[in-house]
């Protein structure tokens, strides 16, 4: 398949926790549910997606920057990172390729620090506040721009 038709998904730190970790703000969904519903779009919009997550902000740097050589977009949920990972920002202004920001929560609902998005400049756009919905219409996003 072309790589103007695949889109990457990365999931940042602590992703990997999802249905246990605060459920009051996350919700119950787990990350293998997110993953499942995300590949399900994908299969319908008629693209391939592949779905990552890491803990380590390095590996996560090391997948936005051999993106553009694999990938025709990308959807990333960068957690904590959002808020204070500079060298993530650097590296999705350097991909290449369009970059769509998600959240689960509504960040700009949340405490004073996570209302400053770092990232927010170097994508082409931002959904949060939805849930695993905000991957879905992130996905679809990406799409329009293949």
């Amino acid at each position: 398949m072309a790589k103007n038709k695949r889109v990457l998904v990365l999931h940042g730190p602590n992703l990997n926790l999802l249905g246990r970790r605060q459920p009051e703000i996350y919700g119950r969904i787990t990350l293998d549910q997110i993953n499942k519903k995300i590949r399900a779009v994908a299969r319908e919009l008629r693209v391939q997606v592949e779905i990552r997550q890491s803990n380590h902000e390095g590996e996560l740097l090391t997948w936005v920057q051999e993106s553009a050589t694999q990938f025709g977009a990308l959807v990333i949920n960068a957690g904590a990172y959002t808020h204070s990972s500079i060298a993530l920002r650097d590296a999705l202004m350097d991909a290449g390729i369009p970059a769509i920001e998600v959240h689960l929560s509504n960040i700009y609902k949340r405490e004073e620090f996570r209302k400053r998005s770092l990232i927010a400049e170097s994508v082409i756009g931002q959904i949060s506040g939805f849930g695993v919905h905000s991957y879905l219409l992130g996905l679809r996003a990406a799409v329009e721009y293949l």
